[in-house]
């Protein structure tokens, strides 16, 4: 299965920038206006009641076979769909995070966030060669974050807050590198909407440790 921002070359018909990039704007868009119908529509309650096996392997499973569909296909609508499969799963996990606080922190989170979003894409652009050199750093970074807090809540019980700052330091880094690939490949409808969808994953758990942060605060 051929990465995304691998794709050099294309057969399929090429779209201007701004149509590319409007593209993927309004993906992004589609995704995080399901996640708030999610938000507002599904009580957190009903999500916390099931099985947290069931919750994990159906969470996974989703994201998985969602990342499966768009990254192999050059369809932009299979690759839409694609998208959603991973959507609607990381909406269930919002839900639950953002539950927990009030909606003026949710509302700060989302401000915060979207700034953020926005520095780091102006700073994909302007030096996508910094960001191309970091994203091993980026990668080994978050297995490393991602061990580390499994063992703290699952073994110790325990969350510290410097974890919440390190992953948003590494998610504004995937902001960058994804956005600065995202320019540097054929601008076609499918790498658009590939795009928006690695885009979106980084945005979300940006997002959610922002919300975290805050509500500490």
């Amino acid at each position: 299965m051929e990465d995304v921002f691998s794709r050099t070359r294309t057969t399929d018909p090429t779209i201007s920038a701004a149509a590319y990039n409007l593209i993927i704007g309004l993906t992004l868009l589609w995704g995080f206006g399901l996640n708030w119908y999610m938000v507002e529509t599904i009580p957190a309650e009903s999500i916390a009641s099931i099985n947290n096996w069931v919750f994990f392997i159906g969470y996974f499973a989703s994201c998985f076979f969602g990342m499966y569909l768009y990254k192999s296909s050059s369809n932009p609508t299979v690759s839409f769909i694609g998208y959603n499969f991973v959507v609607v799963p990381f909406g269930l996990v919002v839900n639950l995070v953002v539950s927990r606080y009030d909606s003026e922190i949710v509302g700060e989170a989302i401000r915060v966030t979207g700034m953020v979003t926005v520095i780091m894409m102006c700073l994909g652009s302007m030096f996508p060669a910094f960001f191309k050199k970091i994203a091993g750093a980026l990668t080994i970074a978050l297995l490393v974050v991602i061990v580390v807090e499994l063992v703290e809540v699952f073994v110790f019980g325990i969350h510290h807050g410097i974890i919440d700052w390190i992953v948003v330091g590494i998610f504004c880094g995937y902001i960058g590198y994804d956005w600065g690939r995202a320019n540097q490949i054929p601008k076609t409808m499918d790498n658009a909407v590939d795009s928006a969808a690695a885009l979106y994953m980084d945005i979300i758990n940006l997002f959610i440790r922002i919300v975290r942060i805050l509500g500490r605060n």
